[in-house]
């Protein structure tokens, strides 16, 4: 493609080493995806690459799983679709997010797929639409965030039949609570769930995809009426069930370097606010990564680097675009060395689930953290 031509003339022109950069596994990234497909017969897999691919990157994991042909991909908004199609990606792209209707309408490309969340939204698409279009409906089984109310289901069907031009692929909705073994809250949601599909295949015989689960909800599998699974978390290598017998692994890691090493006495404080000083003599270093580039502020005084092997807490406060770590124990330490700033393995101190754990949040929250502008390279 032209794009990539020219692309790639920029790179070569304009050269340069990052001071930061992620490094992905292709081959574990494929083996996640294949993990997920092998865990029951007849089920496909379909990544999830919105938020940038959960901060991996949506154009480098989208060209990546394009070659393992997954039925789709899905995403939150209509711009990551025309991202990935006018990157070449080749599978259908479903946008799962609440598209307005006149975007919807305003389509142009069959490749890309809409889900139907409202029912506002239905009745402007189908007193609307004249041109054949693809939709997979969403049906609030329990969560009550998106989808279609179940005793709307009917008038849902009715406005679907009107319209000829409207092409009901598929059907979906979410669970609430599948990260927790054995949820009532989950098992009342599959009830629900696999009577809807029942009702919905015998208006609509020729239904392709039927699809309710995300990571944690596979461990439900055997339980639920669906022939896709919609993969984020694990597909990049965590599971928020935490399964120790899936045998999947973070696929990133994020590098950096040592911009500057120093040594202070005790009593001599680093950072704004002087939030950290020195009980004895302490040799710091600045690595030019912070908040702007996803090591969350909560970090401050809490987390972890890696340098040569050995964790180093961060001291004072995460700045925007600079971190101060203790480097006290690193032997013959100087500017330029490696900083392995998020790592790739999950007891790390320094791993995106450990990072999560010490800030008090979720993965999620600290992968989609990370900016798009950061060097994806595969490893």
């Amino acid at each position: 493609m032209i794009r990539a031509l020219i692309r790639k003339i920029r790179e070569k022109k304009f050269s340069y080493e990052p001071l930061v950069k992620i490094i992905l596994d292709g081959a574990q990234l494929t083996k996640n995806f294949r993990t997920f497909v092998s865990l029951r017969e007849g089920l496909r897999i379909a990544p999830v690459l919105k938020s940038n691919a959960y901060g991996h990157g949506l154009l480098i994991v989208g060209k990546k799983l394009d070659t393992e042909h997954p039925p789709f991909f899905v995403v939150d908004s209509y711009h990551e679709a025309l991202m990935l199609k006018n990157e070449g990606i080749r599978s259908d792209v479903l946008v799962l997010g609440y598209t307005s209707p006149q975007n919807i309408l305003n389509a142009k490309r069959g490749d890309v797929v809409f889900g139907i969340t409202t029912m506002v939204q239905l009745e402007e698409i189908s007193r609307s639409l004249r041109q054949k279009m693809r939709f997979h409906l969403k049906v609030d089984t329990g969560m009550h965030r998106q989808g279609i109310m179940q005793n709307e289901l009917n008038d849902a069907i009715s406005f679907i039949k009107k319209n000829p031009y409207i092409v009901l692929e598929g059907i979906c909705s979410h669970f609430a609570d599948a990260d927790v073994n054995e949820s009532e809250i989950t098992k009342k949601q599959i009830e629900i769930w696999n009577t809807i599909v029942e009702t919905i295949k015998g208006k609509f015989p020729g239904l392709l995809y039927t699809h309710v689960e995300a990571t944690a909800g596979t461990q439900y599998g055997g339980l639920i009426r669906a022939n896709v699974a919609r993969v984020g978390l694990g597909t990049y290598g965590i599971d928020s069930a935490k399964r120790d017998h899936l045998d999947i692994a973070p696929v990133m890691r994020m590098e950096s370097i040592i911009a500057g090493v120093k040594k202070i006495l005790p009593g001599e404080c680093v950072g704004y606010n002087a939030t950290f000083c020195a009980q004895q003599e302490t040799v710091v270093a600045t690595v030019p990564v912070g908040y702007f580039e996803g090591i969350d502020r909560r970090l401050s005084n809490a987390g972890f680097f890696k340098v040569k092997g050995e964790y180093c807490p961060i001291v004072g406060r995460v700045n925007m675009n600079m971190t101060s770590i203790d480097v006290s124990r690193i032997k013959d330490i100087r500017e330029g060395d490696t900083v392995e700033v998020v790592s790739n393995v999950p007891g790390d101190k320094n791993s995106v689930q450990s990072m999560a754990e010490i800030c008090g949040t979720i993965p999620y929250e600290i992968l989609v953290g990370i900016p798009e502008r950061i060097r994806r390279v595969w490893k």
